[in-house]
């Protein structure tokens, strides 16, 4: 006997009523491609539980793949036994046996009414077997070391004694896609993964300003998108030329509202190609207060050029609650590496906080910056990443 399949349990998808197998299947496939690595191992899904068949394989690298992929709430190691009260005995003294423990509780999930024994009845049938079969067990029913679980299914039984916490959150395509601005900075990946972690997939558009930033601070970004696709699985990237507009922004625009032009013009583009691609929403890493243009009122400028809804996970967040985040999700580390973006160069030794919407219009209404804008979207260069897997360079948009 040995432990032979993952059990995992949903969380708020349970919530769902009629629309609980889209959320499902879509699990189901997140999870499928999460363990392709894994050669001989099956997913199973219904209604209320997802059932992985190891088949042989060492469950601990895919207990480690599971913590990651969002809409689990819970899961662990289970034995299947057939719904026969000397199997399930034989089943729950070995998971016991192997826990490691010196107390212990028995708690029966009678699913199956077909079955003949009751929930409470089947706790003290296991609980006397398990005595009379050990050593040195106590029953302690609100402390237990260890609680061994038996789910009585009318296809079958599984006994677990571990419950694993799972990411929790809604399955990644559940919800839609949205574009994600990263910058490469600490906030914006957060973003992303609080995204991620609500069923939305993510496309990510990245502004570089060659020579002054250079290819390790693109690769910095690609990193992070790698880190973000263990997540969400394969992720495209959209890289724009940003130095033309930006230079010409720098040059002609009052410095105290270049910042807030420029952060404009990103919108544009992000829009541009948001409904090139036909996604719905934008992400951004932005926290209210944080910087200059983070404001409200530089928000309010900033937005005015997109009727897109943007979606701002770290909005009531301070640098203290997002940096643990981006540590445990690992891309601090990333995050921190010393390669300037766009958005650290030609920064206003003042930039306006409460920049007036009308102003930055007439800043930019004496600028031509159509032709900048129209080159930046034709030369942006398109990648993939796929999670384990290096950037693919695919075709131009």
């Amino acid at each position: 006997m040995n432990y032979d399949h993952i059990l995992i349990r949903y969380g708020e998808m349970s919530l769902k009523r009629n629309n609980r197998k889209i959320f499902v299947n879509q699990l189901h496939e997140n999870v499928r491609l999460k363990l392709h690595d894994f050669s001989g191992i099956k997913v199973k899904a219904n209604r209320d539980r997802m059932y992985i068949l190891l088949n042989g394989q060492d469950p601990e690298p895919i207990l480690d793949k599971c913590k990651d992929v969002f809409g689990i709430q819970s899961f662990s190691l289970a034995i299947k036994t057939d719904n026969e009260v000397e199997a399930i005995k034989e089943a729950a003294l070995y998971a016991l046996e192997n826990a490691h423990a010196k107390t212990f509780k028995v708690t029966t999930k009678r699913i199956d009414k077909q079955f003949p024994i009751g929930s409470q009845d089947m706790n003290q049938v296991l609980g006397g077997h398990l005595l009379s079969n050990t050593e040195g067990y106590t029953v302690n029913v609100h402390q237990p070391d260890v609680e061994i679980v038996v789910e009585i299914r009318p296809e079958a039984t599984y006994i677990t004694s571990t419950k694993i916490k799972g990411a929790g959150g809604l399955p990644v395509g559940s919800s839609g896609k949205s574009l994600l601005l990263l910058s490469g900075g600490i906030d914006s990946p957060v973003a992303g993964y609080l995204t991620m972690k609500r069923g939305v997939k993510l496309e990510v558009i990245h502004f570089h300003s060659p020579p002054f930033t250079n290819e390790r601070a693109k690769q910095k970004v690609l990193d992070l998108v790698a880190r973000l696709t263990e997540f969400g699985h394969t992720i495209q990237v959209h890289m724009v030329p940003f130095t033309n507009l930006q230079q010409k922004i720098h040059q002609h625009i009052p410095h105290g509202y270049s910042m807030t032009v420029m952060r404009r013009m990103m919108l544009r583009i992000s829009e541009a190609v948001a409904k090139q691609r036909q996604i719905l929403s934008l992400t951004t890493g932005e926290s209210l207060g944080q910087v200059a243009s983070q404001t409200m009122e530089s928000m309010h400028a900033i937005n005015a050029v997109s009727s897109y809804p943007v979606l701002r996970p770290l909005i009531a967040m301070d640098k203290g609650e997002i940096i643990p985040i981006s540590k445990e999700i690992k891309t601090y580390d990333i995050s921190v590496r010393p390669y300037e973006d766009c958005c650290t160069i030609f920064i206003p030794n003042a930039p306006k906080t409460k920049p007036r919407l009308e102003k930055v219009e007439f800043f930019e209404n004496q600028l031509d910056l159509e032709e900048d804008f129209q080159e930046a979207l034709q030369q942006i260069e398109t990648m993939e990443v796929t999670a384990n897997r290096s950037a693919e360079f695919q075709d131009l948009l």
